[in-house]
């Protein structure tokens, strides 16, 4: 029996209208509880695709009616050269067909075609026409080659003795270059790297990268100044900027947090500067072939930068007539500011291509994958995406989390959710130009709560979490599109699926060669004695790590550190003694099984081999790519991130620290003894 909702339950016609729209009446929080949505949750999801569910009898009727008419949905899927899609094999006898291929052909038929997005045109027997986006991708992506390991690191914490107050691109390609020919690693995987929104009216520019202004374009706070090649021809202009980055970086160094603000007012000087420098020939050429290339996104994106300049970064606060990216006056305004335009344009150039540069000195250093980006599950409602892409965002409405047994109010994570109807709509069209963007100087792609690809929470704005509901999407078109574009790479995808997975997820992205991820401290025999899972049980198709950025560094984790953290910041709902006795029986039996196994080394110092010990068992398992924890080579105790904080803990802005929370650089990271008696126990374990 489902639980009801505050407000009631829904009626039968409305919960039938919402089932008809993707929209669920309830949910499973775990396998032996229902949750009934309320009638308001269901309204308003209906409401944000354009749904008038003031009638839900009529509104039934009506959508019946548009479905009986219909002879194809808006986008089919064709997996390589298996059957023709169900919805064309279900047209009626005697129906017409035609194939405008996205190489230029037209065909009768769906036999044969190469990968790509089509568009099929159908005409029945009693006239009916019917269109469709037809997207025909490989059956699955092809495996990594090999196993391999690889570091994990948040960009902005690496700083080197040439970043200007946070890691750069510049130190992400140093960092790739050592450790693919000195370490023998195989990728590092970074944060998100999307574009963020500004801080605006005094207040900083939120400094996480899980709630970008972009998604598609990158931030040129991660520019390496000094490698833009228009810096030889500005000698001495930029000396007292290089020298006040350098006591910004040496403040860090010497324990200030990281100010991302700080680190763009420098760099935004530099930049307006090198700009003074004429392009040669070349470089003209390329930069124009990019924004041919680039085309009305890149003109948004560099639009929606200006006009955040003069009014504000929430366009939603903006003039009226701005608030429309296609309207007159937005393009008056953008005509008037067309050197900023330019000048964001020019950034984002920049920006993508050092990133590219940073791929290829992976891919030179002998890295099999090279650099893992990460891609975010949305964006900032107020940011440039939000604003740009109006029509395929459902207004109203906010991605989070329902409750669970890990957070009883559920979760709100302020970012829009796509309109799962107008993706359908465009072929998927927003989500093919996100990727092949992101493709392009990635050697694999990790997807932040993948589960997104099949489902995701919506809450209603105004409301708490737990008046949410799940909002399904079509998830073989989204993965088939996702498989499309990272085979035309030849880049590995990666889906982050940790907390509730929906039955069949897991499977379903494993059939398609979407590896996983597989965190130690959660890998246990749930369904048995929930004891630590022996490495020969460990999925194969994952990326197995020891940590996140979310959670506690294992140094933190094996002698519950983080217990007490989370202790003085008010964060436990359980006496500090019952959370201290969990972590230590935690960890405990970690350790006793790694003992057991014999990988619990000779060092001296336990804690070390604590961690060594921790890695090497990653290696025994069949796991295809293993990621070692960059601050966990230097015994960091502190998370990048914690949950559940705000102003309460520095999240996102802590550099690269040792034992004693003394931050280190590259240079030294790469010296140190300890990281290289680490790397040397991941490089000596072996898989069964």
């Amino acid at each position: 029996m489902a639980a009801p909702r505050p407000d009631g339950p829904p009626s039968e016609e409305l919960t039938r209208l919402a089932e008809l729209y993707g929209v669920a009446a309830s949910y499973r929080p775990s396998p032996d509880r229902t949750v009934a949505a309320s009638a308001t949750a269901l309204v308003r999801a209906l409401t944000a695709l354009g749904v008038d569910a003031g009638d839900p009898r009529a509104a039934l009727a009506a959508r019946a009616e548009e479905l009986g008419a219909r002879l194809l949905p808006p986008t089919v899927v064709q997996w390589g050269d298996g059957p023709a899609p169900a919805a064309l094999a279900a047209l009626p006898t005697g129906t017409s067909l035609r194939v405008d291929t996205e190489q230029g052909e037209t065909r009768t038929g769906v036999e044969g075609l190469l990968a790509g997005v089509h568009r099929v045109s159908v005409t029945a027997p009693d006239g009916r026409i019917g269109q469709a986006h037809l997207v025909v991708a490989p059956p699955r992506l092809a495996a990594p080659a090999g196993r391999s390991y690889g570091l994990l690191v948040q960009l902005y914490s690496l700083l080197s003795r040439r970043s200007w107050g946070m890691g750069d691109l510049g130190d992400l390609a140093e960092l790739a270059g050592w450790a693919g020919r000195a370490l023998g690693a195989g990728f590092v995987q970074v944060n998100p790297l999307h574009a963020a929104v500004p801080g605006g009216e005094g207040a900083p520019t939120d400094p996480s990268p899980y709630r970008p202004s972009s998604r598609r374009f990158p931030d040129p706070v991660h520019l390496r100044v000094e490698d833009v090649p228009e810096y030889a021809y500005a000698p001495g202009r930029l000396d007292d900027l290089l020298a006040r980055a350098g006591r910004l970086r040496d403040g860090v160094l010497a324990g200030d947090l990281i100010d991302r603000d700080a680190v763009w007012a420098l760099k935004r000087q530099a930049l307006e500067a090198l700009r003074e420098v004429p392009l040669g020939p070349g470089r003209r050429a390329a930069y124009r072939d990019y924004l041919a290339a680039q085309g009305q996104a890149l003109e948004d994106h560099a639009t929606w930068c200006a006009l955040a300049e003069v009014h504000g970064p929430d366009w939603r606060r903006w003039p009226a007539g701005l608030r429309d990216p296609r309207s007159a006056e937005t393009a008056r305004a953008r005509t008037a500011l067309m050197d900023r335009v330019d000048f964001h344009s020019w950034l984002t150039w920049l920006t993508e291509t050092q990133l590219t540069d940073a791929q290829r000195a992976a891919r030179e250093a002998g890295m099999p994958v090279g650099i893992v980006h990460d891609l975010a599950v949305g964006v900032h409602p107020v940011g440039a995406d939000a604003w740009a892409q109006q029509e395929y965002f459902a207004a109203g409405m906010s991605v989070g989390a329902p409750p669970d047994a890990f957070n009883a109010r559920g979760q709100d994570w302020g970012l829009p959710p796509w309109r799962p109807d107008r993706l359908a709509e465009s072929g998927y069209a927003p989500f093919r130009d996100l990727l092949r963007a992101l493709f392009r100087y990635a050697g694999a792609l990790r997807i932040d709560h993948v589960m997104g690809l099949f489902r995701l929470w919506w809450v209603p704005e105004g409301l708490p979490p737990t008046e949410g509901t799940y909002v399904r999407y079509d998830a073989e078109a989204m993965l088939a599109v996702l498989v499309l574009e990272a085979s035309r790479a030849g880049a590995v995808v990666i889906g982050e699926d940790l907390g509730t997975v929906e039955p069949g997820v897991r499977e379903t992205l494993r059939e398609r060669g979407v590896l996983g991820t597989s965190v130690l401290f959660f890998e246990r025999d749930w369904a048995g004695d929930g004891r630590p899972l022996p490495a020969g049980r460990w999925r194969a198709d994952c990326l197995a790590t020891a940590t996140t950025h979310d959670l506690p560094p294992t140094a933190a984790r094996l002698t519950g550190e983080h217990v007490g953290l989370r202790d003085r910041l008010g964060l436990l709902t359980r006496p500090v003694e019952e959370e201290r006795a969990e972590a230590a029986a935690d960890a405990g039996e970690w350790l006793d099984l790694l003992a057991r196994l014999g990988l619990l080394g000779d060092t001296s110092d336990p804690e070390e081999a604590g961690i060594q010990a921790v890695y090497r068992f990653l290696r025994t398992t069949p796991a295809r790519m293993v990621g070692v924890w960059l601050p966990d080579t230097a015994g960091d105790r502190r998370p990048q991130n914690l949950p559940g904080t705000w102003d309460q803990y520095p999240n996102w802005r802590l550099p690269i620290a040792d034992a004693a929370g003394r931050p280190v650089t590259l240079e030294e990271l790469a010296a140190a003894p300890r990281l290289h008696a680490l790397i040397d126990a991941v490089r000596a374990g072996t898989g069964p």
